[in-house]
């Protein structure tokens, strides 16, 4: 017996109605504030300020050592900020939704995101070169432009933007509340996690923060482009199932009957239609003595006109039976005699 969370599980008869997020007054404040918050790191690290020496005095401090007994679990807790398995376990959710509700939209919302995601933070990252605290060779330095790809932390924004998603794509209030609290603690952990861990500096993970922050905020200007490319994809597809279908049901048989020619009220063919017509036609010429030249019906009725036409067509024959020399009428060559 079903109940209602199973059934709730099927797909959605039609496609539902969801208005995409717009770019509101308070969004666009939000996303100012956050460039203005993101280039203030850029720019404290930069400048080799206070901010660089809590770098020192963190990675010298060494959390992986005053707490080992975490190091095991936060090892695995880790990896829900890595690129590929988190990707694989948010398209596989959204792709079941993008077909239960008929629509793309997730999985473009969720491939677009990626992107600007690798855009922007990989060319921060190559462009500063920032080493991590495992390969820094002198203390107090910020260690840029070293041929690094630290800075920001790709872990932390990636955990920002993936699981931001899910709150981003929520339906109802009530789910898009509970949906960011839930990634915003994720995307904290996975930080600080980076941190304790030692792969990380500490302005590379509030960097990481701010970069899949503006990210999430961004995504309304994205809405008209991801809508045209949802429904140039559907028309792909709509013409591609129209083509094979045309093609499943292939050439007509010889015997179908759009094939066969038109029949006549008669019970005729068309070869016959045109032998009638061809006779009535040469029934009207100048022809002495015959009813048809004479403008009126044979007697036979109107249904006789074609054949006493056809018989006026042709010159009279003499009753008496001709002339011809006496014997055999075959060819002479047939009376050759073979040898033998």
């Amino acid at each position: 017996m079903r109940t209602d969370i199973f059934a709730r599980l099927d797909r959605e008869p039609e496609p539902p109605k969801i208005e995409p997020p717009r770019m509101s007054s308070t969004r666009t404040a939000l996303f100012g504030g956050t460039l203005a918050f993101y280039v203030v790191i850029v720019a404290a690290v930069l400048t080799n300020s206070w901010l660089v020496a809590l770098d020192w005095r963190t990675m010298l401090f060494r959390p992986y050592q005053q707490w080992p007994g975490l190091h095991a679990f936060l090892d695995y807790f880790v990896v829900l900020g890595q690129r590929g398995p988190t990707a694989v376990m948010i398209a596989a959710w959204l792709g079941w939704r993008s077909w239960r509700q008929h629509t793309l939209r997730p999985l473009l919302v969720l491939g677009t995101s990626l992107l600007l995601l690798n855009a922007t933070v990989g060319a921060v990252k190559l462009g500063l070169g920032r080493q991590g605290p495992h390969y820094a060779t002198q203390i107090g330095s910020p260690e840029l432009f070293s041929g690094g790809d630290i800075f920001p932390s790709g872990h932390t924004a990636n955990a920002v933007v993936t699981w931001g998603i899910l709150a981003y794509l929520a339906t109802t209030p009530q789910t898009r509340r509970y949906l960011s609290l839930g990634s915003s603690a994720l995307s904290l952990g996975v930080g600080a996690t980076t941190v304790y861990l030692g792969t990380h500096w500490v302005s590379d993970v509030v960097l990481g923060w701010a970069a899949g922050l503006l990210i999430l905020l961004a995504m309304p200007w994205f809405e008209p482009m991801i809508g045209r490319a949802e429904l140039a994809i559907f028309g792909v597809r709509d013409r591609w199932r129209a083509y094979r279908r045309a093609a499943a049901r292939g050439p007509a048989a010889p015997g179908d009957v759009h094939t066969r020619p038109p029949r006549l009220p008669g019970g005729g063919d068309e070869d016959q239609a045109r032998k009638q017509v061809g006779t009535a036609r040469a029934g009207r010429g100048p022809v002495g003595g015959g009813a048809a030249a004479a403008g009126t019906c044979p007697p036979g009725g109107p249904g006789t006109g074609a054949l006493t036409q056809s018989r006026t067509h042709h010159p009279v024959r003499s009753e008496h039976s001709p002339i011809t020399p006496s014997g055999t009428r075959r060819p002479p060559q047939s009376r050759q005699v073979t040898g033998g």
